[in-house]
């Protein structure tokens, strides 16, 4: 062991058994236990900032604004009926190709696609040829336009990552105003024990300006985002 490894390690063992001192001054180990269990069991309410105290219409709105803001599209439908629709209109208008990659998500498998047979589906994770990714969001937060996305098979992690474009339905009985909602409904929709591997928050495409200060899109996922907005 060198010199410098032989300091560290003396110093780690300084550190904890100092932590160990002052935890013997604190609460038994049994009453944290007891206080990180209800801590798990009841999560706290956090303090909420003013722009989430709005009505549900002035949330949606912040939301589109938000989104805008940061380059993204924002389609509103009516219904689910009209998503189909809404797709193939944006992948005419952006000349793109009328395929979209997507995952076995029961909620788009729903939908009505025998409106546009143009538009053609392909199932499973994203491939590296993909153009346009198809999403299904679990939540829209109105606190900084963002759109949250749970991993699995229904919607693969790779589609919000791998093709160029990547389009976002989300219904409005889905958004909420602060972040911490989010993961109330997560703990519901998953329960104890079953959260996705990952969740992802997408504010807009892709960017970054960390080299030479010079904006780049698409640095790490999509040129663009297409967010499909269901109203109702």
């Amino acid at each position: 062991m060198s010199a410098r490894e032989h300091d560290n390690a003396a110093a780690r063992t300084q550190f904890f058994a100092k932590l160990k001192v002052a935890l013997k001054d604190g609460p038994p180990a049994a009453a944290r236990r007891g206080n990180v269990e209800l801590r798990l069991q009841s999560p706290p309410s956090h303090p909420l900032p003013e722009r989430v105290n709005k009505s549900r219409d002035q949330l949606r709105q912040q939301f589109r604004s938000y989104l805008e803001g940061q380059s993204a599209t924002i389609i509103e439908v009516a219904g689910a009926a009209e998503v189909p629709s809404a797709i193939a209109a944006w992948l005419r208008e952006n000349n793109l190709p009328h395929a979209v990659r997507n995952g076995d998500d029961a909620w788009l498998a729903a939908l009505p696609w025998t409106t546009d047979p143009t538009l053609q589906r392909d199932a499973g994770p994203a491939q590296a040829d993909d153009v346009v990714s198809l999403s299904h969001a679990i939540a829209a937060v109105s606190e900084t336009g963002t759109l949250v996305l749970a991993s699995g098979t229904d919607n693969p992690v790779t589609l919000n990552f791998v093709p160029e474009n990547h389009i976002i339905v989300v219904e409005e009985g889905d958004l909420v105003g602060p972040y911490e909602a989010v993961w109330t409904r997560l703990r519901t929709r998953f329960g104890k024990g079953h959260m996705p591997r990952t969740v992802n928050f997408i504010s807009g495409p892709s960017r970054t300006a960390d080299i030479g200060g010079t904006l780049v899109t698409g640095a790490h996922g999509p040129r663009r985002l297409c967010v499909i907005f269901v109203r109702g």
